[in-house]
């Protein structure tokens, strides 16, 4: 492939010669890589064949690097396969190429060079014992010198100017519901800032809006009154909406999650009661997980539910919980057996509550709650709740089974990461627009401050890591869809489109200046927002120990 011409009198195109060929050879190398890597891991932390918990504690910086470098192997991989897709499509154009080349020319460099796993943290071969020698070949070699040159970041800049990112692989249907939700996202996208800043609950016209066009419905089986759509289209819609705000994306999370948990773990009649309402947004759900000092322990919870014949007492805390006074529904995990110390003593109980207002949020008897004030993510709310004998009827029980709780929740995690990994998506593409119409219109120096290599390379990466992240998390809708295990495919997608989207929001403000200091700034929201998604759905770190121990189990591989 050769792109001889970059649409200019005289400028020759920085795409490498017969580069889907390079990235093709050189796959091989980074696979091996990967597989050495996990066999260093291994022989750390799981002598006797599988990981001890013990020494993945000990072995922790080790064997999180080791996700990130599998993760980065999974991003170059699936970037890869969206190339040669557009390809066999004849979408595959200059813009898509250098995508795909800066990619694929830093992470090979940072696979040898060291992955940041944090501001402060830096993972690299020697801290595995790996000799990086395994990935120096010609193609790596060429890829690494000639990927994400200067010349190529001012291409991609000047290629994106006017708002094109790059072919998403979208098929036909696909891309029509994109466009109609990235209409209703724009059309609230300014409403939504002054949300924001008022620390505002999302008005309930636009929870009808997209109630009316299906939002909470979209994965819910047709006979229970949904739409029968897939993981994928899940993704996109959610990327849409978040991309407006990510209050919008996330307004569908706690209905994915109830209908999640129903539709697999609920009694038929459960199923027929809730399904057809959560689908039509007559009721809100919300979850009810997390506790005080458990975090993503959800083995050492200790809310309480003692049956007394046809009904359950719920005694104990939670904190955390969204949207929770507007709700209706609340997925409530409580331990059932009170002899019990880990996961096997855990229920779900389906617990209906009064929707509560501004005076009074949570006027159910037994139940109490109070606001945890923000930084973003503040369209629904954050609360701390305390249950004294909350009544719940023994039938509300998920699937009519105690102890199913931990099990039934485990059931949902891939479709909730993958769905927050499609919000992140949002947010970091939200965030390369307000960056890039920024420093189209700011001028210093006589001129538009794109203009500016530092400021044009931002928005050269900003875009490519975004569609990578794009990418990892599409491929991960798809293996749900296709009734696939999916929990490190999703895990992985989440890890790197959360660091994206707080990456993008970071270097988004910094091209802003002081400007985007400014609260009226709506880039000073989305960096608020993006901050979570390090954070809930499974820290960062707790994905990293997820798919590092995923991906050495017996098996696996």
């Amino acid at each position: 492939m050769i792109f001889s011409s970059a649409g200019q009198a005289g400028t020759s195109s920085p795409v490498l010669p017969d580069l889907l060929d390079l990235c093709r050879a050189a796959l091989p190398a980074v696979e091996r890589f990967e597989a050495e890597a996990r066999q260093a891991l291994a022989a750390l932390v799981a002598p006797g064949g599988k990981p001890l918990p013990e020494l993945m504690e000990r072995e922790q910086f080790a064997a999180h690097g080791y996700a990130w470098l599998a993760t980065y192997v999974a991003a170059l991989r699936e970037s890869l396969q969206w190339a040669e897709r557009l390809e066999a499509n004849s979408k595959l154009g200059e813009l898509e190429a250098l995508t795909l080349q800066a990619l694929w020319g830093e992470y090979l460099g940072q696979l040898i060079g060291g992955i940041a796993l944090s501001q402060v943290e830096v993972f690299r071969p020697r801290d595995l014992g790996l000799d990086s020698d395994i990935l120096r070949n010609p193609p790596v070699t060429q890829l690494i010198q000639g990927g994400n040159t200067a010349a190529v970041r001012r291409r991609l800049a000047d290629l994106s100017v006017e708002g094109h990112f790059g072919e998403r692989g979208l098929d036909e249907t696909e891309a029509m519901i994109s466009e109609q939700f990235r209409r209703l996202a724009d059309e609230h996208a300014e409403r939504a800032h002054q949300w924001h800043l008022a620390d505002d609950l999302i008005p309930i016209d636009v929870i009808r809006q997209l109630a009316d066009l299906g939002v909470f419905g979209l994965t819910v089986p047709e006979e229970h009154g949904g739409l029968g759509l897939g993981k994928t289209a899940m993704c996109v819609v959610t990327e849409e909406l978040s991309r407006g705000y990510i209050g919008l994306g996330s307004l569908g999370t706690r209905s994915e999650i109830a209908a999640e948990l129903i539709r697999l773990g609920g009694t038929p009649a459960q199923k027929d009661h809730w399904l057809p309402r959560i689908a039509s947004g007559e009721i809100l759900p919300t979850a009810v997980f997390t506790e005080p000092n458990t975090g993503s322990d959800l083995g050492a919870l200790r809310t309480r539910a003692v049956r007394e014949e046809a009904i359950y007492r719920v005694t104990g805390n939670k904190t955390w919980i969204t949207h929770a006074a507007r709700s209706d529904l609340m997925t409530l995990l409580v331990r059932t057996d009170p002899e019990s110390r880990d996961y096997r003593g855990l229920s779900m109980l389906l617990a209906e509550k009064p929707r509560g207002n501004d005076s009074d949020p949570f006027p159910a008897p037994g139940m109490s709650g109070g606001e945890i004030p923000v930084l973003g993510y503040r369209g629904m709310k954050e609360y701390e709740l305390a249950f004294d004998g909350f009544e719940v009827p023994a039938d509300s029980l998920l699937g009519g089974i105690e102890g199913q709780g931990f099990k039934q929740l485990m059931a949902t995690f891939e479709s909730a990461r993958i769905q927050t990994a499609a919000r992140a998506v949002g947010v970091a593409q939200n965030a390369l627009e307000l960056a890039l119409a920024y420093a189209r219109d700011r001028k210093q120096f006589g001129k538009a401050i794109h203009a500016f290599p530092r400021v044009s390379g931002k928005l050269a990466w900003m875009l490519v890591e975004t569609m990578a992240a794009r990418q990892l998390t599409l491929y991960a809708a798809r293996e749900k869809d296709q009734d696939r295990r999916c929990d490190i495919e999703a895990g992985m997608a989440k890890l790197l489109a959360a660091r994206v989207a707080w990456a993008n929001a970071d270097a988004a403000l910094q091209i802003h200046g002081g400007n985007g200091y400014a609260q009226e700034y709506p880039i000073s929201r989305v960096l608020c927002d993006a901050r979570i998604l390090n954070i809930f759905e499974g820290a960062a770190e707790i994905q990293a120990q997820v798919i590092a121990r995923g991906l050495l189990a017996p098996g696996r591989n």
